[in-house]
């Protein structure tokens, strides 16, 4: 594919260009071309949406529905109304959680073309302060730019190597297992949200935060009630808490299928 240059001096329009198509990306480039202005927006997915609508507050709201549900049929039984464990499809839940993703990020999608916004799937590269190169094959020149390309989970040194038996966020989303038992690094609102689902999906949940509160930063009068609910659903929830050692039990390192990395781990026991 030959290299393509979008100038904005031909046009007479100020080219605004943004790197990431997330909720801060995309509202950006729709009040910059309704106000008028010539935009590209870039992002690494096929469609806009960003972390949050593909692999984060989309998904887990969806989830968190089907949780709601199961949890409100449990609490029936205090009111007189009982029904049985629920049976669940995970491969038909995980479908219909899908689902969800694509009707909304085809809606963005057709939002951005009813605005005349060139969007392009790419990872961008700076060439200088107004060129940007977008998986080698295109050019973009810009008189603008934003710059919302989003985070990524994080993994604790303590738990790299662990394989499939670790699960960041956008992994837990997947819903590839439930497994007996699960702890939750973190007492923020994304730690509780999965343990949330997944506790109502069959997980016995622990969760562990550094700070003597959940939900740190949130008015405490707004915490306090759900931390108490919460004590009732998990297993456990400890407060002023670190992971400072890791027990990888002989059943949990054959599930690896992979040399465990001892040395990356800090003070790992295998019994």
């Amino acid at each position: 594919m030959g290299t393509a240059l979008l100038k904005a001096t031909e046009m007479n329009q100020e080219h605004l260009l943004v790197l990431g198509a997330g909720p801060g990306g995309y509202t950006a480039a729709f009040l910059a071309a309704d106000l008028g202005m010539k935009v590209t927006l870039v992002d690494a997915h096929p469609k806009p949406g960003g972390v949050c609508l593909h692999r984060g507050c989309i998904p887990s709201k969806a989830l968190l529905h089907i949780a709601k549900l199961i949890s409100e049929t449990r609490d029936a039984k205090a009111w007189g109304l009982e029904f049985g464990e629920p049976s669940i499809d995970l491969e038909k839940l995980k479908g219909w959680k899908n689902d969800v993703v694509q009707k909304m990020s085809g809606g963005l999608a057709q939002l951005s073309k009813q605005r005349g916004i060139n969007f392009i799937n790419g990872h961008g590269v700076f060439r200088d302060s107004h060129t940007l190169e977008i998986s080698g094959k295109e050019k973009v020149i810009f008189d603008h730019c934003i710059l919302a390309v989003g985070s990524r989970p994080f993994v604790p040194e303590l738990f790299s190597g662990l394989g499939s038996l670790v699960m960041d966020s956008t992994a837990a989303l997947e819903l590839n297992d439930i497994p007996p038992r699960l702890l939750v690094v973190g007492g923020g609102y994304i730690g509780l949200e999965m343990g949330s689902v997944y506790e109502a999906l069959g997980s016995g949940v622990t969760v562990v935060e550094m700070t003597e509160g959940l939900l740190p930063g949130v008015d405490r009068d707004l915490v306090r009630p759900l931390q108490a609910r919460l004590k009732t659903r998990f297993e456990n929830i400890l407060l002023n808490k670190k992971n400072d050692s890791l027990t990888i039990t002989y059943d949990e390192f054959l599930k690896l299928n992979k040399p465990l990395n001892v040395g990356s781990v800090i003070n790992s026991i295998i019994d």
